[in-house]
């Protein structure tokens, strides 16, 4: 008869290489999120401040938004 525990936790059992690849994925995660970040500031700094007063916001609050 076969039983099914399912009081263990996963957590941990992924060996070197899945932790390894775990930092991996989140570094993958991190590094873009911060290019669209950077992308998001440049484009916002290269409006006019017509523009940008056409979007409700001003110079002064695009770094706060990349935030």
């Amino acid at each position: 008869m076969a039983i099914l525990d399912t009081t263990r936790s996963n957590c941990g059992t992924a060996g070197t290489y899945g932790r390894i690849g775990t930092a991996l994925a989140f570094l993958r995660l991190a590094l873009t999120a911060w290019n669209d970040n950077r992308r998001t500031q440049k484009a916002l700094n290269s409006l006019s401040d017509r523009e940008l007063d056409d979007i409700g916001i001003s110079r002064s609050e695009i770094e706060a938004l990349i935030k």
